[in-house]
């Protein structure tokens, strides 16, 4: 039980780290959302960077811990299978979609400083970024609501 206590708190910090680093890219992103070019550029640097320090790491300590934490059970409660499932969604989405998408936007926003407005490419690629980053959503809440409450999920009726 102290192994599970412990895990828990790895998914704490995770989550903190993870869900933390997102939101600071919609906030960032609201705040700069009529910013001249360079602040443009700037906001995606940041935002490409605060991926690699926070929400990759954050994400790969929830996805150890999920991992250690599914082997642990001999018989796999519900509730973890389903957390399972959102959080392989999760992690496939950032690393093959969002992950990459980072290095292509903040070249597209250099490349745009020079004529002093943002470039067609960059606003569809961000587009792009946003829609995808917003797939998340459901998944993210039903892996927090999941690991927060651990809902007895059985399918046998209870007496």
């Amino acid at each position: 039980m102290r192994y599970h206590k412990t895990l828990d708190f790895i998914q704490e910090i995770g989550t903190i780290m993870y869900v933390g680093g997102i939101l600071s890219h919609i906030v960032i992103g609201i705040i700069f959302k009529d910013a001249d070019v360079e602040a443009i550029h700037n906001v995606y640097v940041y935002k490409e960077q605060s991926a690699y320090i926070l929400i990759l790491p954050g994400l790969a300590l929830k996805v150890i811990s999920d991992i250690l934490l599914y082997i642990s059970f001999k018989m796999k409660p519900n509730w973890l299978k389903i957390k399972f499932i959102a959080v392989a969604f999760l992690t496939i989405n950032a690393f093959v979609f969002l992950v990459p998408m980072m290095p292509e936007l903040v070249a597209l926003a250099k490349e745009s400083i020079p004529t002093g407005s943002i470039s067609e490419s960059f606003l569809e690629k961000e587009h792009k970024e946003q829609f995808i980053g917003q797939l998340n959503i459901l998944p993210l809440i039903v892996e927090l609501v999941l690991g927060s409450f651990k809902p007895n999920l059985s399918l046998k009726k209870s007496r």
